[in-house]
């Protein structure tokens, strides 16, 4: 065997498999394999200036190489089961609670030491919020930044760059079962190993599901979120963001009975596109360094849709929707709410003179002709309940950019040890369908590399 374990994915699931591997027995031959580039080398062309949208880039660095998706995020670790997947169906929720502690500590080890621990603990909002049909979620939060998420990425591979092999910009085409492990292959050339993790990550959600097809690895149909990125001056979720930087609420429309609930909130943050799989969807990002900080918050607000049968790809009905925006707005649509709710699209003029001044050069348009209108209703109701908690929420310059949609991979059947039907072949993090958060899908790199230290 080349090696003893190979790693396909640089994400947060890759780097905490591969640093506890070697952390448990540093005599291991482990590699990692990435479609993308090393963190020093990941820069999205966008520019603002010469270049204002995407160019589809072979390999988009906003959403792969070493970090994964997550290297430019806000760097939130959520410690909680109550959402970011469902690892503690599979582990316990005492042990991934344990496990996402852990990853915590490495963390501040790493440099991000002095950023702050935020709690819902004993909030007076989780009161304001039930009295006002809205449900706060209890979490601990862990806020890097998107700039000491960095610095902590950073530190990471440079402990681990002598220990581990890296081999970036070199995409997995394959993985075959051999006696006594397993196969990978790419245009590079093929390597083979005892035991292989796979954690290639929302954006490998497509790869995944041609390897569970190829490798007869049941799966079943998943969940897509689907919903826009509001953007808001900072003062008006100051109370929030000041006691809990991040919020996730969760509101039950009237209308139809969906839930719609809030993520990836950005305390003086920015809005910014991402590439998946080709199409353009927008997301946020924001700094621990108030020099960078901005003075607008953005968050999402996201309908989950699950499909029953005949109905099974979940992912494709995102697409669909996402394509349809960049279809009409050439990437990015953005529209103040008072013109949403007027029933008229939004103007270069109407956005220049709004109050809220937008983070993210994106094309004015109407999200009615995009959004589903069962999809458009539950974010409106959603606006004015989470007015009720933060006046000024349903203002008619706030801004409203789409889409944002959230794609998950159909669930791979795993067991207890995060292993498929295959001995030795284990599949986390985000492209397994069950993490959806960077503290998830860590927690379970580190299980699983405990696990493999176990039974090599």
């Amino acid at each position: 065997m080349n090696y003893d374990v190979i790693i396909i994915g640089a994400g947060p699931g890759g780097i905490f498999s591969a640093y506890e591997l070697v952390k448990q027995n540093p005599s291991l031959k482990v590699a990692v394999f990435e479609a993308g580039y090393p963190l020093q080398k990941r820069k999205c062309p966008i520019d603002g200036d010469k270049v204002k949208s995407c160019i589809n880039c072979k390999s988009c660095s906003i959403m792969s190489g070493f970090g994964g998706a997550g290297a430019f995020s806000d760097g939130k670790y959520n410690i909680t089961n109550d959402f970011g997947g469902t690892l503690y169906e599979y582990i316990g929720k005492n042990k991934a609670l344990d496990l996402m502690h852990y990853v915590d500590e490495i963390n501040m080890r790493y440099g991000g030491e002095g950023t702050k621990l935020y709690t819902t603990n004993g909030s007076k909002f989780k009161k304001l919020c039930m009295q006002n049909g809205l449900h706060l979620l209890d979490a601990s939060v862990r806020h890097l930044g998107t700039d000491i998420n960095y610095v902590v990425l950073e530190n990471l591979y440079c402990d681990l760059k002598d220990k581990v092999d890296f081999y970036f910009d070199t995409p997995i085409e394959s993985i075959s079962v051999i006696d006594g492990g397993y196969e990978i292959a790419s245009e590079k050339g093929s390597y083979t190993c005892k035991k292989c993790v796979v954690s290639v990550g929302r954006s490998g959600s497509k790869w995944m599901e041609h390897v569970c097809k190829t490798l007869d690895i049941p799966t079943k149909s998943n969940r897509v979120d689907i919903g826009v990125r509001v953007e808001i001056p900072a003062e008006i979720f100051s109370h929030l963001t000041n006691e809990l930087y991040e919020s996730k609420i969760v509101y039950r429309t009237e209308k139809y009975g969906d839930r719609v609930r809030t993520f990836c909130m950005n305390p003086k943050g920015a809005v910014v596109s991402e590439n998946t799989n080709g199409i353009i969807t927008v997301n946020g990002h924001s700094y621990e360094d108030p020099a960078k900080q901005t003075n607008n918050t953005n968050f999402a607000l996201l309908v989950a849709k699950h499909f029953s049968e005949p109905f099974r790809d979940s992912n494709g009905y995102g697409e669909s929707i996402a394509r349809l925006s960049n279809m009409l707005g050439g990437g990015i649509i953005v529209q103040r709410f008072g013109d949403l709710i007027r029933g008229q699209r939004s103007t270069p003029s109407r956005i220049q003179e709004s109050f809220t001044v937008p983070t993210l050069s994106a094309t004015p348009g109407d999200l009615s002709l995009v959004l589903p209108k069962r999809i458009l209703d539950g974010i409106i109701e959603m606006i004015y309940a989470l007015d009720k908690i933060a006046p000024g929420t349903a203002n008619d310059d706030t801004l409203l950019y789409g889409v944002e949609v959230k794609f998950y991979n159909m669930e791979v059947e795993v067991d207890e040890r995060l292993q498929c039907r295959y001995d030795g072949l284990y599949v986390i993090g985000d492209g397994s369908g069950i993490t959806h958060s960077l503290s998830h899908a860590s927690a379970s790199g580190v299980y699983v590399a405990r696990d493999i230290c176990e039974n090599l």
